[in-house]
């Protein structure tokens, strides 16, 4: 019963981080595709000022973070470490309280 229970916890995770990684790449592709756009609109018109740096970087910035949420943090902050930590944590109490 136990067993069964783990792997469906396992399968779960692993549904949720494919949906994160799909979601992720979606993110950038599109702005892949809205950073030109926006460019031609600019310089179309209005060419004496290039705004779409400050779109592209806001953008860019959003992929980033969103890609570190993804691949950076959770490898560092992710549910395996918050699991562990809880292990330790109670260890530490069970020891205390003995």
């Amino acid at each position: 019963m136990e067993r069964d229970y783990k792997r469906e916890q396992k399968l779960i995770r692993a549904q949720k981080r494919v949906k994160d990684i799909k979601g992720f790449y979606t993110h950038l592709f599109i702005t892949i595709l809205i950073i030109p756009f926006l460019v031609f609109i600019n310089l179309k018109f209005v060419p004496q000022f290039h705004w779409f740096w400050y779109a592209a970087i806001g953008m860019s910035l959003g992929v980033f973070f969103h890609w570190l949420g993804v691949f950076g943090f959770k490898n560092v902050l992710g549910k395996d470490w918050e699991e562990k930590k809880i292990k330790e944590i109670m260890d530490e109490e069970n020891k205390r309280y003995k």
